[in-house]
């Protein structure tokens, strides 16, 4: 299925698909942290067409037409804040996340020495996502409704091939 799953830079047109699937993606999470206001629910329609118009690196997974995932990753400085990671439900599983994590990260090379990005601390299957990818849990917070957060980080070796 992954094999058929294409990566590409988001436009201001998909920005409707792109909330659409962001918020399915993150009903599970609600569900989890008994929070139906986490930021990606809440966030409106032009919230997520400012963040398409702005500096903001935004990809997006399509099968066929279908819009099934997203990622952004906002550049300050030597690091990449990576964020709203999300894959329609039904392709969840797939590989889909991981290939846009690995396409986000790609677009950030060389720009960057450092990825940094947060989830929720009970989020088994993203902290393991992430795990794979070489990231590493390096504190936790909480967020602005008390959630506890795993705050997350990878280091790029500058001096050779990034793994």
């Amino acid at each position: 299925m992954t094999d058929q799953v294409t990566i590409t830079p988001a436009g201001v047109a998909d920005a409707g698909e792109i909330l659409t699937v962001q918020r399915a993606a993150y009903l599970v999470e609600a569900q989890r942290y008994a929070d139906p206001f986490l930021p990606p629910l809440t966030e409106t329609l032009d919230e997520v067409r400012a963040a398409l118009a702005g500096p903001t690196i935004v990809l997006a997974a399509r099968h066929r037409a279908r819009l099934v995932g997203s990622v952004r990753a906002r550049v300050d400085g030597d690091t990449a804040h990576v964020g709203r990671l999300a894959v329609a439900p039904d392709q969840q599983g797939r590989g889909v996340g991981g290939r846009l994590l690995a396409a986000v990260e790609d677009a950030c090379t060389g720009r960057v020495g450092r990825f940094a990005l947060f989830t929720g601390a009970q989020s088994e299957q993203n902290l393991s996502l992430y795990a794979r990818r070489g990231y590493r849990v390096v504190s936790h917070r909480l967020d602005e409704n008390g959630n506890r957060l795993a705050v997350l980080e990878k280091l790029l070796d500058t001096s050779g091939p990034r793994t």
